[in-house]
Protein backbone atom coordinates (compact mmCIF):
# COMPACT_ATOMS: atom_id res chain seq x y z
CA UNK A 1 0.00 0.00 0.00
CA UNK A 2 1.42 3.36 -1.04
CA UNK A 3 0.88 6.71 0.61
CA UNK A 4 1.53 10.13 -0.86
CA UNK A 5 2.56 13.18 1.11
CA UNK A 6 0.88 16.26 -0.23
CA UNK A 7 2.11 19.82 0.12
CA UNK A 8 -0.08 22.14 2.15
CA UNK A 9 -2.73 23.79 0.02
CA UNK A 10 -2.74 21.09 -2.65
CA UNK A 11 -5.88 19.16 -1.96
CA UNK A 12 -5.22 18.78 1.77
CA UNK A 13 -7.31 20.11 4.56
CA UNK A 14 -5.54 22.07 7.31
CA UNK A 15 -5.34 20.45 10.69
CA UNK A 16 -7.94 21.70 13.14
CA UNK A 17 -6.62 24.43 15.36
CA UNK A 18 -7.51 23.85 19.01
CA UNK A 19 -9.27 26.67 20.79
CA UNK A 20 -6.98 29.17 22.42
CA UNK A 21 -8.29 28.33 25.84
CA UNK A 22 -7.46 24.63 25.74
CA UNK A 23 -4.58 23.09 27.66
CA UNK A 24 -2.86 21.87 24.45
CA UNK A 25 -2.73 25.33 22.90
CA UNK A 26 -1.46 26.81 26.14
CA UNK A 27 1.28 24.17 26.44
CA UNK A 28 2.42 24.70 22.84
CA UNK A 29 2.45 28.44 23.34
CA UNK A 30 4.52 28.23 26.52
CA UNK A 31 6.96 25.79 24.93
CA UNK A 32 7.35 28.00 21.87
CA UNK A 33 7.88 31.08 24.02
CA UNK A 34 10.50 29.30 26.11
CA UNK A 35 12.32 28.15 22.97
CA UNK A 36 12.39 31.67 21.52
CA UNK A 37 13.60 33.16 24.80
CA UNK A 38 16.29 30.50 25.21
CA UNK A 39 17.54 31.05 21.66
CA UNK A 40 17.76 34.79 22.19
CA UNK A 41 19.46 34.26 25.56
CA UNK A 42 22.20 32.11 24.01
CA UNK A 43 22.57 34.60 21.16
CA UNK A 44 23.16 37.42 23.65
CA UNK A 45 25.65 35.30 25.57
CA UNK A 46 27.63 34.59 22.40
CA UNK A 47 27.53 38.24 21.36
CA UNK A 48 28.69 39.35 24.79
CA UNK A 49 31.55 36.84 24.69
CA UNK A 50 32.70 38.24 21.34
CA UNK A 51 32.60 41.78 22.73
CA UNK A 52 34.72 40.76 25.73
CA UNK A 53 37.23 38.98 23.51
CA UNK A 54 37.58 42.03 21.30
CA UNK A 55 38.04 44.29 24.33
CA UNK A 56 40.82 42.11 25.71
CA UNK A 57 42.45 41.85 22.28
CA UNK A 58 42.40 45.60 21.70
CA UNK A 59 43.72 46.35 25.19
CA UNK A 60 46.44 43.71 24.76
CA UNK A 61 47.43 45.16 21.40
CA UNK A 62 47.74 48.63 22.93
CA UNK A 63 49.84 47.39 25.84
CA UNK A 64 52.05 45.37 23.49
CA UNK A 65 52.59 48.44 21.31
CA UNK A 66 53.39 50.55 24.35
CA UNK A 67 55.85 47.96 25.64
CA UNK A 68 57.57 47.73 22.27
CA UNK A 69 57.83 51.51 22.09
CA UNK A 70 59.43 51.68 25.54
CA UNK A 71 61.96 49.02 24.58
CA UNK A 72 62.76 50.86 21.35
CA UNK A 73 63.17 54.14 23.24
CA UNK A 74 65.54 52.45 25.69
CA UNK A 75 67.71 51.16 22.84
CA UNK A 76 67.78 54.55 21.13
CA UNK A 77 68.60 56.23 24.45
CA UNK A 78 71.62 53.97 24.89
CA UNK A 79 72.80 54.65 21.36
CA UNK A 80 72.26 58.42 21.46
CA UNK A 81 72.94 59.08 25.16
CA UNK A 82 69.53 60.80 25.46
CA UNK A 83 70.58 63.31 22.84
CA UNK A 84 68.83 64.91 19.90
CA UNK A 85 68.17 61.61 18.19
CA UNK A 86 66.34 60.24 21.21
CA UNK A 87 64.02 63.25 21.40
CA UNK A 88 63.20 63.10 17.70
CA UNK A 89 62.57 59.36 17.82
CA UNK A 90 60.32 59.72 20.87
CA UNK A 91 58.31 62.50 19.18
CA UNK A 92 57.76 60.19 16.22
CA UNK A 93 56.85 56.94 17.94
CA UNK A 94 54.94 58.14 21.03
CA UNK A 95 52.19 59.97 19.09
CA UNK A 96 51.58 56.75 17.17
CA UNK A 97 51.21 54.85 20.43
CA UNK A 98 48.89 57.57 21.75
CA UNK A 99 46.74 57.29 18.63
CA UNK A 100 46.41 53.53 19.19
CA UNK A 101 45.55 54.21 22.83
CA UNK A 102 42.84 56.73 21.98
CA UNK A 103 41.37 54.40 19.35
CA UNK A 104 41.44 51.57 21.90
CA UNK A 105 39.66 53.72 24.47
CA UNK A 106 36.92 54.63 22.01
CA UNK A 107 36.48 51.01 20.97
CA UNK A 108 36.35 49.84 24.57
CA UNK A 109 33.56 52.33 25.18
CA UNK A 110 31.62 50.90 22.23
CA UNK A 111 32.23 47.36 23.50
CA UNK A 112 30.99 48.32 26.96
CA UNK A 113 27.83 49.76 25.44
CA UNK A 114 27.34 46.54 23.50
CA UNK A 115 27.88 44.56 26.69
CA UNK A 116 25.31 46.74 28.45
CA UNK A 117 22.73 46.01 25.76
CA UNK A 118 23.39 42.28 26.09
CA UNK A 119 23.00 42.40 29.86
CA UNK A 120 19.84 44.46 29.47
CA UNK A 121 18.37 41.88 27.13
CA UNK A 122 19.31 38.94 29.34
CA UNK A 123 17.77 40.59 32.39
CA UNK A 124 14.53 41.09 30.51
CA UNK A 125 14.61 37.48 29.36
CA UNK A 126 15.02 36.40 33.00
CA UNK A 127 11.96 38.48 33.80
CA UNK A 128 10.10 36.55 31.10
CA UNK A 129 11.35 33.26 32.59
CA UNK A 130 9.95 34.28 35.94
CA UNK A 131 6.63 35.16 34.36
CA UNK A 132 6.47 31.65 32.95
CA UNK A 133 7.72 30.01 36.18
CA UNK A 134 7.51 32.40 39.17
CA UNK A 135 8.49 29.67 41.62
CA UNK A 136 12.05 29.56 40.18
CA UNK A 137 12.98 33.06 41.35
CA UNK A 138 14.88 31.85 44.41
CA UNK A 139 17.27 29.89 42.16
CA UNK A 140 18.35 32.92 40.10
CA UNK A 141 21.64 34.56 41.09
CA UNK A 142 21.60 37.30 38.45
CA UNK A 143 18.97 40.01 38.33
CA UNK A 144 15.74 39.98 36.35
CA UNK A 145 15.41 43.78 36.41
CA UNK A 146 16.59 46.17 33.71
CA UNK A 147 17.29 49.31 35.73
CA UNK A 148 20.76 50.46 36.82
CA UNK A 149 20.67 48.40 40.00
CA UNK A 150 19.64 45.25 38.15
CA UNK A 151 22.28 45.78 35.47
CA UNK A 152 24.96 46.27 38.12
CA UNK A 153 24.02 43.00 39.81
CA UNK A 154 24.27 41.04 36.56
CA UNK A 155 27.59 42.71 35.67
CA UNK A 156 29.08 41.63 38.98
CA UNK A 157 29.39 45.06 40.59
CA UNK A 158 29.80 44.63 44.32
CA UNK A 159 27.04 46.26 46.38
CA UNK A 160 27.59 48.90 48.98
CA UNK A 161 28.61 51.91 46.89
CA UNK A 162 25.72 52.55 44.57
CA UNK A 163 25.10 51.07 41.15
CA UNK A 164 28.60 51.86 39.88
CA UNK A 165 31.15 52.19 42.71
CA UNK A 166 34.23 54.29 42.12
CA UNK A 167 36.54 51.35 42.79
CA UNK A 168 34.86 49.33 40.06
CA UNK A 169 35.28 52.16 37.56
CA UNK A 170 38.94 52.73 38.43
CA UNK A 171 39.78 49.03 38.10
CA UNK A 172 38.03 48.70 34.73
CA UNK A 173 40.13 48.27 31.59
CA UNK A 174 38.94 51.53 29.96
CA UNK A 175 40.12 53.50 33.01
CA UNK A 176 43.58 51.91 32.81
CA UNK A 177 43.83 52.75 29.11
CA UNK A 178 42.69 56.33 29.75
CA UNK A 179 45.37 56.86 32.42
CA UNK A 180 48.07 55.49 30.13
CA UNK A 181 46.87 57.78 27.34
CA UNK A 182 47.04 60.75 29.67
CA UNK A 183 50.59 59.82 30.70
CA UNK A 184 51.60 59.57 27.04
CA UNK A 185 50.03 62.96 26.31
CA UNK A 186 51.99 64.54 29.17
CA UNK A 187 55.27 62.96 28.04
CA UNK A 188 54.75 64.03 24.43
CA UNK A 189 53.98 67.60 25.49
CA UNK A 190 57.07 67.74 27.72
CA UNK A 191 59.31 66.38 24.96
CA UNK A 192 57.87 68.87 22.47
CA UNK A 193 58.52 71.71 24.92
CA UNK A 194 62.07 70.44 25.45
CA UNK A 195 62.57 70.34 21.70
CA UNK A 196 61.28 73.93 21.47
CA UNK A 197 63.86 75.07 24.03
CA UNK A 198 61.74 75.36 27.18
CA UNK A 199 63.49 75.47 30.53
CA UNK A 200 63.77 72.18 32.41
CA UNK A 201 61.75 73.27 35.50
CA UNK A 202 58.77 74.10 33.27
CA UNK A 203 58.78 70.67 31.62
CA UNK A 204 57.23 69.01 34.67
CA UNK A 205 54.49 71.63 34.82
CA UNK A 206 53.75 71.22 31.11
CA UNK A 207 53.61 67.46 31.45
CA UNK A 208 51.22 67.65 34.41
CA UNK A 209 48.96 70.14 32.63
CA UNK A 210 48.65 68.00 29.52
CA UNK A 211 48.19 64.87 31.64
CA UNK A 212 45.28 66.52 33.46
CA UNK A 213 43.86 67.90 30.21
CA UNK A 214 43.88 64.45 28.63
CA UNK A 215 42.15 62.95 31.66
CA UNK A 216 39.48 65.63 31.56
CA UNK A 217 38.96 65.18 27.81
CA UNK A 218 38.52 61.43 28.20
CA UNK A 219 36.23 61.95 31.17
CA UNK A 220 34.03 64.43 29.33
CA UNK A 221 33.74 62.11 26.34
CA UNK A 222 32.87 59.12 28.52
CA UNK A 223 30.44 61.20 30.60
CA UNK A 224 28.52 62.30 27.51
CA UNK A 225 28.22 58.73 26.31
CA UNK A 226 27.01 57.55 29.72
CA UNK A 227 24.48 60.39 29.84
CA UNK A 228 23.13 59.39 26.43
CA UNK A 229 22.76 55.79 27.54
CA UNK A 230 20.95 56.76 30.75
CA UNK A 231 18.67 59.17 28.91
CA UNK A 232 17.68 56.49 26.41
CA UNK A 233 17.10 53.79 29.01
CA UNK A 234 13.52 53.18 30.03
CA UNK A 235 13.30 50.26 32.48
CA UNK A 236 10.46 47.85 31.81
CA UNK A 237 11.14 45.74 34.91
CA UNK A 238 12.53 48.06 37.63
CA UNK A 239 13.96 46.67 40.82
CA UNK A 240 11.40 46.77 43.64
CA UNK A 241 12.35 48.88 46.67
CA UNK A 242 14.17 47.18 49.51
CA UNK A 243 16.64 44.28 49.43
CA UNK A 244 16.69 42.05 46.39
Amino acid sequence: MMSFERAPGVGTEPAPVPPSGTATADAVSRAMRLQILSTEHWSLLASRSLAWNESFSRAGMFLSTLTGAIVALALVAQASAFGEGFTLFALVILPVVLFIGVATSIRLGASNYHDLLCVLGMNRIRAAYLQLAPDLERYFVMSAHDDLRGLAITQGVQPGGGAMPVAHLIAATPAVVIVLNAVLAGIIAALAALRAGAAEPSLIVIGIVFFAAALVAHGVYAGKNIAKVRAGQQPMFPTPPGPR
